[in-house]
């Protein structure tokens, strides 16, 4: 599409919008009276509409029922997290038995490190990006400790290469070659969260398998963002979190994809729990752990209900819009952004995006390295109603997300920026 500099052109884009309904579906906080610009899905999704009834009808349902709501509410919760098994397994591309909601999304990593890296006297490495999330960096660190091991030694770390900032699919999969004799584990994002860039999880995938290794990955950022194909593209494990593109509130119950191969291999080790436990027996309480196949036996306690039913709220209108329109949208949404920046600053003089350009890599994220005044100008942003993510030392990340932001936003947005920085319109 050819895009244009004007607010009409925007508004043309917002017109034609086959999703723009669903803007309606989510509570936009307010600046001032007016609504904010909020782009900062991919740190904390808006709250849908309809979370307080889904919500409520688990309150009222406790408060009627009791106990007895294990088996008679409205959802019975002895079942909730079955629930998510169809939403979830479409928007990763997997099948119900591998997805399951569960957990926080650090606890599930470590969960999985806990199966599927067992390192050995040969094989000990674990291949991750330099710059991954904390909590993630923390997590390798002391699984890796765990087995008496130095991180030093032991975790590879993937750098960009001098002047860029993105790492490239040859490099990533030259690196797993280097070390194939002695690889356990990758461990990457699906998308990275500072630079937004899309990981190619097939190709990733095919040379950790190649090099005899497990190949992993943490969807913080990706799920509900990208269509994603774990099954297909043959991924050992995933784990996600769900507060970010999936709207399920601050600290909303996270997920984990365990690949159908896995399913029935009850000799991998693992942390157990009476949820993952076979059902038919679970409540017999005798000693001696039966999983049940698939991600499901890597279960530990039984499912939080309240906090699970705002994910299903948000999981509804996923299931209503489809991931293949929203990643249409998406691209559009992006791509309009990208176009304006690019007009409002040519020569790069105050700022570069350092976001992939090629849109099959990136999902709804672009981050804007800033190379003057940065804070100053996110701060006056935010003074001027728009909530976009700051980032140290350098980065403002901006994530137009396709559910609930305009084409009309994405304009305004770039011309608060044209005079935060103080640029004239030309």
């Amino acid at each position: 599409m050819k895009f244009e500099n004007s607010l009409a052109f925007a508004k043309k884009l917002d017109r034609q919008d086959a999703l723009k309904t669903f803007r309606k579906k989510f509570l936009i906080p307010k600046h001032k009276g007016k609504p904010v610009i909020y782009f900062t899905g991919n740190s904390l999704g808006l709250q849908p509409v309809t979370t307080k009834k889904f919500i409520s009808e688990e309150l009222a349902d406790w408060a009627a029922q009791g106990v007895e709501g294990h088996l008679h509410s409205k959802r019975p919760w002895l079942y909730y997290h079955k629930f998510f098994k169809k939403a979830l397994a479409g928007l990763v591309g997997a099948k119900p038995v591998e997805v399951t909601a569960m957990n926080q999304l650090t606890v599930n990593l470590h969960l999985m490190m806990v199966s599927f890296y067992r390192p050995t006297g040969q094989r000990y490495k674990m291949i991750v990006e330099r710059g991954a999330f904390s909590s993630d960096q923390y997590a390798f660190e002391s699984q890796v400790r765990f087995h008496g091991l130095h991180p030093d030694e032991a975790i590879v770390e993937l750098t960009p290469r001098p002047g860029e900032y993105t790492l490239r699919t040859e490099d990533i999969v030259e690196t797993i070659q280097e070390h194939a004799g002695q690889l356990a584990l990758v461990l990457l994002g699906g998308v990275q969260y500072y630079t937004g860039q899309f990981f190619n999880i097939r190709k990733i995938t095919e040379a950790a398998h190649h090099a005899g290794a497990y190949a992993g990955f943490d969807l913080a950022h990706a799920i509900g963002n990208v269509p994603l194909s774990l099954h297909a593209d043959n991924v050992d494990f995933a784990v996600w979190c769900s507060y970010k593109y999936l709207n399920s509130g601050p600290g909303g119950v996270a997920g984990a994809f365990v690949h159908e191969r896995h399913a029935t291999q009850y000799t991998l080790p693992r942390f157990a729990g009476w949820w993952g436990h076979h059902e038919a027996e679970r409540f017999k309480m005798k000693k001696g752990f039966i999983p049940m196949p698939g991600v499901d036996g890597w279960q530990l306690s039984n499912f939080p209900v309240i906090s699970g039913a705002a994910q299903l709220a948000s999981l509804e209108i996923f299931q209503e819009a489809g991931i293949r329109r929203l990643r249409k949208k998406s691209l559009l949404l992006t791509g309009y952004l990208e176009f304006l920046l690019t007009q409002l600053d040519p020569n790069k003089e105050h700022f570069i995006i350092i976001t992939p350009s090629n849109p099959d890599e990136r999902g709804c994220q672009l981050s804007i390295l800033m190379k003057q005044n940065g804070k100053k100008v996110f701060n006056k942003l935010v003074s001027s109603g728009i909530t976009a993510d700051w980032r140290e030392p350098d980065v403002i990340r901006v994530a137009p997300v396709p559910l609930y932001n305009t084409f009309e936003e994405v304009f305004i947005f770039t011309q608060h920026l044209r005079k935060a920085i103080g640029l004239r319109i030309t």
